[in-house]
């Protein structure tokens, strides 16, 4: 399986494609730690790809840009065959955000999960600070269907740096506890369809 675009090209995820993850770059945020794609040893970038690939209900893919660069990943997961529906996860290395391959790989992979693998539906989990991810999927047809509190990844986060001052009103403190906001979505097909441009 091969999903080709303009600029972009998706295929399943190999190991040795993990390699190249090393080489990505930093956000210079620290409440996108999380995105960064970890420092890890050749056995922990085996160990971290067949986490992810072990599972039968997750399926994870490469993205590759215009130079056959691999600029990111992504993830179905928790495939739920009969309801036709999965969880979407999807990581670019930082030095390629904002360029315009989230809106192309997005378009290309959602027209190929609703035709090819003839799925209804797609859920994710984006944070309400992250914005620039909100309006992506949002712009694909993805609508809010929960939000909720959860437990922020970095309890030692520094909370006067500003990042976190700028983006206070989407945490907050219990004790020496950080929680953060986070919009649940869902696209049906139907929605997408409606507003694609391919």
């Amino acid at each position: 399986m091969e999903i080709k675009g303009p600029r972009i090209t998706i295929r399943p995820l190999l190991l040795e494609d993990v390699y190249l993850m090393r080489d990505w770059g930093f956000h210079d945020s620290p409440l996108l730690d999380d995105y960064n794609f970890p420092t890890l040893s050749d056995q922990g970038i085996e160990r971290w790809y067949r986490e992810k690939t072990k599972r039968f209900k997750n399926k994870y893919y490469a993205i590759f840009n215009e130079e056959k660069k691999l600029i990111g990943y992504m993830g179905i997961k928790n495939i739920r065959r009969i309801k036709k529906e999965s969880t979407l996860g999807l990581v670019f290395d930082p030095n390629y955000v904002s360029k315009g391959y989230g809106t192309e790989t997005l378009e290309l992979f959602l027209f190929y999960y609703f035709t090819e693998l003839g799925m209804k539906r797609m859920f994710l989990e984006v944070a309400e600070f992250n914005r620039r991810a909100y309006r992506l999927y949002e712009n694909m047809g993805f609508k809010k269907v929960e939000y909720f509190l959860d437990y922020f990844f970095d309890q030692d986060l520094d909370l006067t740096s500003p990042y976190f001052v700028e983006n206070q009103s989407f945490f907050v403190i219990k004790g020496k506890k950080i929680y953060n906001y986070i919009y649940k979505m869902r696209l049906e097909k139907e929605d997408f369809f409606g507003r694609i441009r391919i």
